[in-house]
């Protein structure tokens, strides 16, 4: 099959191209390379295509003609809530603006399908858990408005040109080549401070809770949309949640190192807790997740050493 996937050197795509070309795909692979955005050119498979390109790039149409995708992965996008309340034009830029590009340049292609990476972020504060495909969307960030309005450009895209759609979306997701220094990502920021021997800041009280999945849990979450959950979304988690303070006290266990906490408030569109209930995904997806929270942190804990020692 031939598979376009959109921010395919960042963190959660290189892992999707990964089991993609597992499976024999022919992939390609484009990224802007943005410094914030975690993209890293040696994260793109050996064997798969690249393309160096921004997704509002009006020439994307073009490079999508030419390779004629059966299927789009569109997981690039500005990620960082942070950035989000900071820069929301350039959010929107990214994430509304560049989405709809990727969307005409499929339509354009033929492609049969854009399977899409959506997030916790467009629930905002719920006021009932555990969330659900159901639960009411009121994104406090303009991150989470960005990613809720995505959903209905595909709605509209599907009901007008013919492009399928499936939406993931992703409780928080942590793993190997998540870019410790970047302002997304906490278990991630956490491991580089830890192991390079320096404090960590936690923000609010440090009991907020959020539903860690494990990177290669998500992927193959990916890899199951391909002919299944067509016009639909899911929430793609584990169901536990776990606080940041918690997150703390594990990597403690796991690195024998205690490192100093510095308390800073609460940040611009953070919300108290999510956690999902990913029954429907089992259910139309046939996918769960199967790594437990500590035995994907001692991995990504284990890669972050093999990386600071090549």
């Amino acid at each position: 099959m031939r598979i376009v996937v959109t921010g395919g050197a960042g963190f959660i795509g290189s892992h999707i191209s990964d089991l993609l070309m597992a499976r024999g795909d022919e992939v390609l692979v484009i990224d802007s390379l943005w410094s914030h955005g975690g993209g890293r050119r040696e994260n793109v498979p050996q064997r798969a295509s690249f393309v160096h390109m921004d997704i509002r790039d009006q020439d994307l149409g073009r490079v999508f003609t030419d390779f004629k995708p059966e299927v789009v992965y569109h997981e690039a996008a500005q990620h960082s809530v942070a950035i989000s309340a900071k820069e929301p034009a350039y959010d929107a830029q990214v994430n509304v603006l560049g989405l709809i590009n990727v969307l005409q340049a499929a339509v354009k292609a033929k492609a049969r399908k854009v399977i899409f990476a959506a997030s916790a972020a467009q629930y905002g504060s719920p006021k009932k858990l555990p969330v659900n495909e159901e639960s009411p969307m009121l994104p406090e960030s303009p991150y989470g408005i960005t990613k809720l309005v995505a959903e209905h450009y595909l709605r509209y895209f599907k009901a007008d040109y013919g492009l399928d759609y499936t939406v993931l979306r992703y409780g928080n997701v942590y793993g190997p080549r998540q870019d410790p220094n970047g302002e997304a990502g906490v278990i991630a920021i956490f491991i580089g401070r830890f192991l390079s021997g320096q404090g960590v800041r936690i923000d609010w009280d440090g009991d907020q809770t959020r539903d860690y999945v494990y990177v290669e849990d998500v992927a193959a979450a990916n890899i199951a949309a391909l002919d299944k959950g067509s016009g639909m979304s899911f929430v793609i988690g584990t169901g536990r949640k776990t606080s940041v303070n918690a997150l703390y006290e594990s990597l403690v266990k796991i690195t024998g190192f205690k490192a100093p906490i510095e308390h800073a408030p609460k940040r611009a569109g953070d919300v108290r807790s999510v956690v999902f209930d990913p029954s429907r995904a089992k259910k139309e997806l046939g996918w769960t997740a199967k790594y437990e929270l500590n035995d994907g942190m001692r991995k990504t804990v284990e890669y972050f050493k093999e990386k600071a020692v090549a």
